[in-house]
């Protein structure tokens, strides 16, 4: 689970660089959308940022931006498959995994996909650009980072409700563990004075002055010894 947190704020670090550089990946899918002779149709799919980039691409900042898009989605695309193998997961974090998984999917279509608030990268473009062209494909990465940090924050919860029995079950036991010795203490101590009762007696016995026996009563007068 450690390692899927820390990969997972990598990634977010990554996405924060790429996400102030908008402007220049937007202008980068202008230039070799002009290149392909595809200015009709929206940018829809990932495969296709990718053809862009592989086949239309004749800028070096254009190429960078771009591959930098790919190379997040591939990334989150891998941790997706580290989350399967980390978790077993049940109805909400394989929901979340699903969704993931299809979003990230090469060829499935971004054109209705929106990011809302509380990002703002549907804000940044023109009314244009948003609802013909790139509202998709610039909505995937902060949906897909959110239904990520909703899995980790879902599984670590169930980790502790797990846990929680089982800790309750070590109080209880520390508890009987550390009142047995003083039940075990009470009874030593018990047994210790009634020892030294018995001896005590046992040395009255022993040391006691012989008591004097007392003369048979005899009336006043002069007695012959």
């Amino acid at each position: 689970m450690n390692e899927v947190v820390e990969t997972l704020k990598k990634i977010e670090e990554k996405y924060k660089l790429f996400q102030q550089q908008q402007f220049t990946f937007i202008r980068a899918l202008e230039r070799t959308r002009e290149e392909a002779h595809d200015m009709i149709r929206p940018v829809s799919s990932i495969v296709q940022v990718q053809c862009y980039k592989d086949h239309h691409c004749y800028n070096s900042t254009d190429r960078r931006i771009l591959n930098m898009f790919v190379s997040l989605c591939n990334e989150l695309r891998c941790l997706c498959q580290r989350m399967e193998t980390v978790h077993a997961g049940d109805s909400v974090t394989n929901g979340l995994l699903e969704k993931c998984k299809l979003l990230l999917n090469d060829s499935n279509d971004l054109t209705a996909l929106r990011a809302t608030y509380p990002h703002g990268v549907v804000n940044h473009l023109s009314l244009e650009e948003a609802q013909h062209r790139y509202g998709g494909v610039v909505s995937v990465l902060p949906i897909v980072l959110d239904s990520m940090r909703d899995w980790v924050t879902h599984s670590k919860l169930k980790v502790l409700y797990i846990v929680s029995p089982g800790c309750a079950r070590c109080k209880k036991e520390t508890r009987t563990s550390q009142t047995a010795p003083e039940a075990l203490t009470s009874n030593s101590n018990e047994n210790t004075v009634k020892l030294q009762e018995k001896d005590f007696k046992k040395f009255l016995a022993a040391n006691q002055r012989p008591k004097k026996k007392k003369a048979p009563w005899r009336p006043p007068g002069k007695h012959p010894y």
